[in-house]
């Protein structure tokens, strides 16, 4: 296997393709304005409490402390975007305020992190919301691996916007495995590189992923343990029993379950796979048995102390922050939220302000679902595809179902967006590859370079309207949004610019080696074909037909 050329070409197209994955996101997160991600100052409040020792208060006690207020203050975050789908009256334009210089801008010490503690008990309700820190609502695992990453750069006590980016480029890095965790899953269900390399490149078409995980976000490591977990469960699916892989799935639901409550929406996946794994039952039942115990262990007592705690498994953490309406009826609320979940799932910028056209996310969700029902009614290890889009599937179905209370009682339609389904993205690429490959067949191989040019071109394009949405007001041009994108970041022009140009090199050489994979494999499958046609041919020869009897002998 490692001599073989298709295998080598395989591994530098999957290296670069996990590269541009990356780098996307890095060029997100020194794109998007500070703090101009959903929940983003925050979940950065929520890093800063734990690094500075401040703890983790109930739900609904925690405020937002006097340096992240003034970095939001610095960082006009009241203001509108230019790309902003509506403008609000009497809101300022953003473009319209100078960006704060680097000298002016505050620095955060232990003497600003920390807001005044709350008396426990204390209802906040009574507050603006943004003066609540609603995340101690989730478990603290994501803050306090955060808060080391501060600590570990010396970046703990700097200023606000340093901080902002470390932490974003921490979001990055749990970005990197999941291409190759994609990759690997559609190795093992369909023993195709061609199709573990389109899967590999799949978040590169939705600029939403590269958007949020290059924002200071919590989901960031429910993404990676959601992939973690499909990879597991692809392999107990397809028949791996071991004890071990039993322990190492439940360990990654138990890190999701440590994070966040989506990873609760993984368990009827391991359930699924072991349920139908190939194999004696008692080893199916045993690796159930071993994945519970373990995702007990690692972060499922969290929530079954929430419940027999607080008596219910998530408590809010935040006032309510909507007028009291009339429900609009059922068809009403189910479009809505389709509509939201879809939109900012491929594309809803900002504080969900930048909204790439409608023609655009619903054309890729259209797509996507007709590859993923390809393969489960057409592709190679159909059983297993089913088992890993339960997860998607399970997820889209539970905002539904949280969303609608809140809808019936009150009127408002709240926590629907699309990246709560991001620890399902593993299985989406992997469905749409599958997809492809079911429809494609052998010519999936001459269709990689494209697939691969098609994800850097919509990466990029995901890149440059948010850029335009950000930065570029009514009449101004490039070069005043450029000026103005270097002015409010922590980096220099010249910096930005090297981070764009190491992105489009990577970019280029993605397809180069896509190119090459491409060729390699059809030179290999030519060369297997001709090996296994060699013998035939010599057997046939070393034996007389009848007729060849008849011509020797005249």
């Amino acid at each position: 296997m490692r001599d073989d050329p298709a295998e080598a070409a395989y591994r530098r197209a999957l290296a670069l393709i996990t590269a541009l994955v990356t780098l996307v996101g890095v060029c997100w997160a020194v794109l998007t304005p500070a703090f101009r991600a959903p929940d983003e100052p925050q979940h950065v409040n929520s890093v800063l409490r734990l690094a500075y020792g401040g703890g983790w208060p109930a739900a609904g006690e925690a405020l937002v402390g006097p340096a992240m207020d003034e970095a939001r203050d610095q960082a006009a975050l009241t203001t509108d975007v230019p790309g902003r789908h509506l403008d609000r009256e009497g809101v300022p334009a953003f473009v319209a305020v100078p960006p704060t210089r680097d000298v002016d801008r505050g620095t955060v010490t232990r003497d600003n992190a920390l807001a005044d503690p709350v008396p426990p008990g204390t209802s906040t309700r009574g507050l603006e919301p943004e003066a609540v820190d609603q995340m101690t609502q989730h478990p603290p695992l994501y803050y306090a691996v955060a808060a080391g990453v501060l600590h570990l750069t010396g970046t703990a006590e700097a200023r606000w916007d340093v901080q902002l980016l470390v932490l974003r480029l921490f979001d990055v890095a749990l970005l990197l495995p999941v291409p190759l965790l994609t990759a690997a899953a559609v190795r093992r269900l369909a023993r195709s590189r061609a199709a573990a390399l389109v899967a590999a490149s799949f978040t590169l078409f939705v600029p939403q992923v590269g958007h949020i995980m290059g924002s200071v976000t919590n989901d960031a490591l429910v993404t990676v343990s959601g992939a973690m977990i499909t990879y597991l469960s692809a392999r107990v699916a397809t028949g791996d029993l071991r004890p071990r892989t039993a322990a190492l799935l439940g360990a990654a639901v138990g890190l999701g379950l440590l994070t966040k409550v989506m990873a609760a929406f993984a368990v009827p996946v391991v359930v699924a796979a072991y349920l139908l794994a190939p194999g004696p039952r008692a080893r199916r039942g045993a690796g159930v048995l071993i994945a519970g115990g373990a995702a007990l262990a690692v972060g499922g007592w969290w929530w079954l102390r929430n419940l027999l705690v607080l008596g219910t498994v998530q408590p809010v953490g935040i006032p309510d922050r909507f007028v009291e309406d009339e429900p609009h009826g059922l068809w009403y609320f189910v479009r809505v939220v389709v509509t939201s979940l879809t939109r900012s799932f491929f594309g809803n910028l900002g504080w969900l302000e930048l909204r790439v056209p409608d023609a655009v996310f619903w054309t890729a969700a259209v797509v996507v679902a007709a590859l993923c029902g390809l393969a489960v009614v057409r592709g190679p290890a159909r059983r297993a595809t089913a088992v890993l889009l339960l997860l998607p599937a399970a997820l889209w179905c539970g905002v539904l179902v949280n969303a609608w209370p809140d809808y019936s009682a009150h009127g408002w339609i709240s926590a629907v967006q699309g990246r709560y389904l991001f620890a399902g993205l593993l299985a989406l690429g992997t469905g749409t590859a599958l997809g492809l490959h079911a429809l494609l067949g052998t010519r999936l191989r001459s269709a990689v370079p494209w697939v691969t040019g098609a994800a850097g071109v919509t990466a990029a394009s995901g890149l440059g309207f948010g850029f335009w949405g950000f930065y570029q007001g009514p009449g101004q041009s490039v070069a005043d949004a450029a000026a103005r994108w270097a002015g409010w970041s922590p980096l220099t022009g010249p910096q930005l610019v090297l981070v764009g140009s190491v992105t489009v090199v990577v970019g280029a050489a993605a397809v180069v080696a896509s190119v090459r994979f491409a060729r390699a494999a059809l030179s290999s499958r030519t060369a297997r074909s001709a090996s296994t046609a060699e013998p035939t041919m010599v057997a046939a020869a070393s034996t007389p037909t009848t007729a060849a009897g008849r011509d020797a002998s005249a």
